[in-house]
């Protein structure tokens, strides 16, 4: 059985299902942005809530990053509790920001496979990776905490896709990981050397209205103690809800060098 095979098989729901989790079906289009060199790098950019796969390209592309392939999914199309219900791409269900919240697990999971799947193909002497905004950033670093474990959040189903570098701007660790994690990390001997190696930069700004400050500060506080090692955490004072050049220019000088690629 194929990797593609074994996702819809545990993850596939009847067409009339009104659960949080999504059949692969249900994601939209899938936009990609060639690399203008050598491909050595595969990294999934997911978009925030409410946008889609064709709004990053343009971006993405214009990075002097000439050998990384860039795959930007578009998310299902869902009920959003914090929006009242009102139905927009979104990878998983949430309610009101808060620490209290408990995300959509079923949604994230199905999310994570998805994902997973697009970079199952890619050759092997290629690395991959994940990246997003807002609430891509937090499905990319759930994915970061099932390729630390082995194992999507229900604790059954294999993760095997072995990801190289992870990028949330503007995101959070969705909190029904997060208060576990440390635990399940610590707990396993493998788990504990992939935390340690595997490259995470978190970026966010400290007028951020919609996902605050203090939720992405907070995320790169319990991932560093639950044992990632390679955590990068930067702040950018009196930004918003959205991406500057300045920030962009971090994360290709962060990816460079945590994947070995040059730069233009």
């Amino acid at each position: 059985m194929s990797y593609q095979q074994q996702q819809q098989q545990h993850f596939h729901m009847p067409s009339g299902s009104t659960s949080g989790r999504s059949r692969m079906s249900d994601f939209g289009r899938t936009h990609v942005v060639r690399p203008r060199g050598k491909h050595q790098v595969t990294i999934v950019w997911l978009h925030g809530m409410g946008d889609n796969g064709a709004s990053w390209t343009q971006v993405l592309d214009a990075l002097p990053l000439p050998n990384i392939k860039w795959i930007c999914p578009t998310a299902p199309v869902r009920p959003v509790g914090m929006l009242g219900g009102f139905r927009c791409t979104a990878w998983f269900d949430v309610g009101e920001m808060s620490e209290d919240t408990v995300e959509d697990m079923e949604g994230l999971d199905s999310s994570a496979a998805h994902i997973a799947n697009l970079l199952s193909s890619e050759p092997a002497d290629v690395k991959v990776g994940i990246g997003g905004f807002s609430m891509g950033g937090a499905t990319a670093l759930y994915s970061a905490t099932c390729a630390v474990l082995g194992r999507y959040g229900n604790g059954n189903i294999p993760y095997n896709i072995n990801l190289k570098a992870v990028v949330s701007l503007s995101g959070w660790l969705p909190t029904g990981i997060s208060r576990s994690l440390s635990n399940r990390v610590q707990s396993s001997q493998e788990a504990a050397r992939r935390a340690a190696y595997l490259p995470i930069l978190i970026t966010h700004g400290t007028s951020d209205d919609q996902i605050p400050y203090s939720h992405g500060e907070r995320s790169a506080r319990v991932l560093s103690a639950a044992g990632f090692g390679r955590l990068n955490f930067k702040r950018y004072d009196g930004i918003g809800h959205y991406t500057i050049p300045r920030e962009m220019e971090d994360v290709r000088n962060w990816l460079a060098p945590s994947l070995g690629l040059p730069t233009e």
